[in-house]
């Protein structure tokens, strides 16, 4: 059984008497170590925080607690699992160099894959919904917790930076890819047309599919979790993850070139899903940004592989060296794909 170090600290801080056996590694997640602790009836889920990824965990705690104190949950059809105060009024607690946090725990299932789109339709409109709920919290009051994630020009810049750094000819795979990205600095421009126009929200920041708990007939959203990049952002940010994560045929790490495709019954689901819930509530000038989020997603996820490739792979893990160059070729293609079909 393995030795929970932090356990006594934990139980002191929160007025708990948990035992190691109550205790056990859940989960995939790549960013935190999570543990689900099981009471009697009740269960928890205990993360050990990665200061590695979120630098300045005090802006996540602060945003936590304006949702907290203000959010208006009753009007949401399912959970946000915000993390528990412990016995000093703290949402995290600290255990030396680490830093913790419990959560309620959610039962449902979390899924990889998307497996038709009325899942698809479901999960851009949990999204949506949680924007519209936050419409009247005071957006100054939120802090950037990642600054510039989801900055296109800065993305750019530290491609073209990487660029300038790199040693050596290009190979032709890699000058391909870099070939293509140059080309596409349209959708830099395009970025700063919609940025100038749009209205900033609270945006979820990470619309992942293995973000939300679903029922277990899967016929329904109960949970939206992840909730740690919760900050002021752009409505086309959220949908245009989902379409990249979502309405994809092959996964971000597929090398099956040819497979990989738009499945437009899933995208379809997907925009009926999110417009659906921001009737009403998103401006017109959002609507038409929606389908150029799907594009711009894609284009800083390649950008970001390909840069983190050309710096020697610093910051995505890989299983093998090339991976990242094998990730930016496979969001070329699917931006490709996007073009075609939504090209407005």
């Amino acid at each position: 059984m393995p030795h929970y170090s932090f356990l006594s600290t934990i139980n002191q801080a929160y007025g708990k008497h948990w035992t190691e056996d109550q205790i056990h590694v859940f989960g995939n997640g790549h960013i935190h170590q999570t543990f689900l602790i099981t009471e009697d009836q009740e269960k928890y889920v205990l993360q050990a925080f990665n200061k590695n990824v979120f630098k300045n965990p005090e802006t996540i705690v602060d945003n936590h607690q304006i949702l907290l104190d203000h959010f208006p949950f009753e009007s949401l059809r399912y959970q946000l699992p915000l993390p528990l105060k412990n016995l000093s009024g703290g949402l995290m607690t600290v255990f030396g160099e680490q830093v913790f946090r419990i959560q309620p725990y959610v039962n449902g299932i979390c899924l990889e894959d998307i497996n038709n789109p009325e899942q698809a339709f479901l999960a851009a409109e949990a999204f949506a919904q949680f924007s519209l709920a936050a419409k009247n919290l005071e957006l100054s009051d939120f802090k950037v917790v990642i600054p510039r994630f989801l900055d296109l020009e800065w993305r750019y810049q530290q491609f073209t930076e990487a660029l300038d750094q790199k040693e050596g000819k290009l190979g032709d795979d890699l000058k391909e890819l870099v070939d293509f990205y140059i080309k596409r600095k349209d959708l830099v421009e395009e970025y700063r047309f919609w940025v100038e126009k749009l209205p900033i929200r609270v945006t979820h920041n990470d619309c992942k599919i293995n973000n939300l708990i679903f029922s277990e007939d899967q016929k329904k959203v109960v949970a939206v979790i992840d909730l740690d990049t919760i900050m002021p952002g752009y409505v086309f940010y959220d949908f245009g993850d989902l379409v990249r994560t979502v309405a994809c045929t092959e996964g971000e790490n597929s090398t099956q070139w040819s497979q990989i495709n738009v499945d437009k019954s899933k995208y379809e689901a997907l925009y009926q899903g999110y417009t659906s819930a921001g009737e009403g509530f998103l401006k017109q000038e959002e609507l038409n940004s929606l389908h150029y989020g799907g594009k711009m997603m894609t284009y800083i996820s390649g950008l970001r592989f390909l840069t983190d490739y050309l710096k020697g792979n610093v910051y995505f893990h890989v299983q093998y060296p090339e991976q990242n160059l094998d990730r930016a070729r496979n969001q070329m293609m699917l931006l490709k794909a996007l073009n075609t079909i939504y090209a407005q």
